[in-house]
Parts: structure tokens; C-alpha cells; sequence
């Protein structure tokens, strides 16, 4: 990795992530960039792009949540101090990258950068997945009751992780085939899914 474009990404790039939801801290975009890494070596891409694109995926949401990708897209045609590591057409590349990532975009990503941080954006690990909807629920809706927090809570966990959920896996992974399978089946589990959500509830709001 070139030492320069690293220093301006952790000095410039992920402090943005602070101002951000709970869900999308820089410990977030450090998971992506960890795993955009790991999937370029397996999959014979060049890390530096994928660290990058990993790095501004969710910059966007400065802009707001709803077009986030395409603000993230934008924001890296517009850095001009990538200029100093990356042609036009890697720019380009990238700021695509970012556009495509978003679960819910409706498209296929059109480059393996596109589909690597797509993939590396899914992490599927069933308790994160759980406290990271409570948290974004208690950002953003700050006046619901614990009853409204978990409508919420149920229904964007059948959108998006459900079976015919928009959440595709891009890249093959057993492993997470696996993590998506057991995550169903607490969802189908309504008792037990209750549960979690008032352990994970209590803990968030007795902060």
C-alpha cells in the first residue's frame, strides 16, 4: 500500500466517519477497507483501489442516507488529491465502485471493485446486524417508543435479510451463505427475535 495514500486516507478521509450514525463509525469503514483488502488478494484485484473505494464507500452520507452511494461517487470524482496516485480512468473506476455498493441499489455492480466492496459492505454476522438496526432506529427516530422501535426493527430486517430480501451476495462465501442462513431463522423466529431486540435495546438506551 503507498504510504502517502494511506496517510491521506486516515488523516483526511476516515474522520469523516465520526460525524456519522452510530451504524457507520469509522470502525465501519475500517472492517470494509480490512475486508475490501482481503477479497482483492483472493480475487486477484489491486488492493489499493479496493482500500480506497472502501475508504470513501460511505462518505456520502453527509449528503443524507437515501443517495448516499452517489454522493460517495461524487465525492471521488471531485478529490483532486487522489490525482496524485490514480488516472481518470481509475477515478472513474472507483467513484462506480461506491455508486454500486449500496444492498438496496437494484443492480448487479459493474466491476469486481464494485462487487468487493459491495461484499465487504455485508457484513453478515447476526448480533452485529441486530444492534447495528437498533442503533440506526434510535438515531433516526429518536421519538419512537420501544413498541415503534421494533416495528421498525422487524421490518427492515424482512426488507433486507429475509428471504426475497434485496441483500444479494455478490461473491460466493460459504461462510457467509452459512451466517445469512441462521440469521433467517432467527428472523422467522419471532419469540426469540423479540428478545434480542429488548437486550439489545436496554443496553443501547442505558448508555
Amino acid at each position: 500500500m503507498m504510504s502517502a495514500l494511506k496517510h491521506y486516507i486516515e488523516t483526511e478521509i476516515l474522520p469523516r466517519y465520526d460525524h456519522f450514525d452510530t451504524a457507520h463509525r469509522r470502525d465501519h469503514a475500517e472492517l470494509v477497507i480490512r475486508e475490501s483488502v482481503r477479497l482483492a488478494h483472493l480475487h486477484g484485484a489491486r488492493e489499493e483501489l479496493a482500500y480506497t473505494i472502501a475508504a470513501f464507500h460511505d462518505t456520502g452520507l453527509a449528503f443524507g442516507r437515501e443517495e448516499h452511494h452517489l454522493h460517495s461517487g461524487a465525492i471521488i470524482r471531485a478529490d483532486q488529491t487522489l490525482r496524485n496516485w490514480f488516472t481518470e480512468e481509475e477515478i472513474t473506476l472507483m467513484a462506480e465502485a461506491a455508486e454500486d455498493h449500496r444492498a438496496s441499489s437494484g443492480h448487479e455492480p459493474r466491476t469486481i471493485y464494485g462487487r468487493i466492496v459491495a461484499e465487504a459492505d455485508r457484513t453478515i454476522d447476526p448480533t452485529l446486524i441486530l444492534r447495528r438496526t437498533v442503533q440506526y432506529g434510535l438515531t433516526h427516530y429518536p421519538a419512537f417508543d420501544r413498541e415503534e422501535h421494533f416495528r421498525r426493527f422487524v421490518a427492515h430486517l424482512l426488507e433486507k435479510y429475509a428471504e426475497g430480501g434485496y441483500l444479494r451476495l455478490w461473491i460466493p462465501d460459504p461462510e457467509k451463505e452459512a451466517r445469512m442462513a441462521e440469521l433467517r431463522t432467527l428472523i422467522r423466529d419471532r419469540e426469540a427475535l423479540r428478545k434480542h431486540f429488548d437486550s439489545l435495546f436496554d443496553a443501547e438506551t442505558e448508555r
